[in-house]
C-alpha cells in the first residue's frame, strides 16, 4: 500500500456544475470490497453516489457522518481540503 494509509474525506464542486460532492480517497480497499464500503457509507448519508477509480464519490456535503462512520469502522480518516 503507497501512501500514509490515511483516508482523505474532502467536500469538492469543481467541474460538477457547481453541486457539492463528499469524495473519500486513500481507502485501503478494491474491488467488490471498497463497493460495499461506497454502499454502506451512501445508505448511511441517505443519498447517491458512486465509486470511480478508487475514490468514492457521495453527493452533498456529509464528511463529519463519514468521517465519524469510517473511525467506526477502524480506518484512520481525516478532513482534506477547505
Amino acid at each position: 500500500m503507497a501512501g500514509d494509509e490515511v483516508i482523505r474525506v474532502r467536500r469538492e464542486t469543481k467541474g460538477r456544475g457547481g453541486k457539492t460532492v463528499t469524495t473519500v480517497s486513500g481507502v485501503p480497499l478494491a474491488g467488490e470490497e471498497l463497493r460495499m464500503l461506497a454502499s454502506e457509507l451512501k445508505r448511511r448519508c441517505g443519498t447517491g453516489g458512486t465509486e470511480k477509480d478508487g475514490v468514492i464519490e457521495v453527493q452533498g456535503d456529509h464528511r463529519e457522518t463519514i468521517v465519524a462512520e469510517l473511525s467506526r469502522r477502524g480506518f484512520t480518516a481525516k478532513l482534506a481540503g477547505g
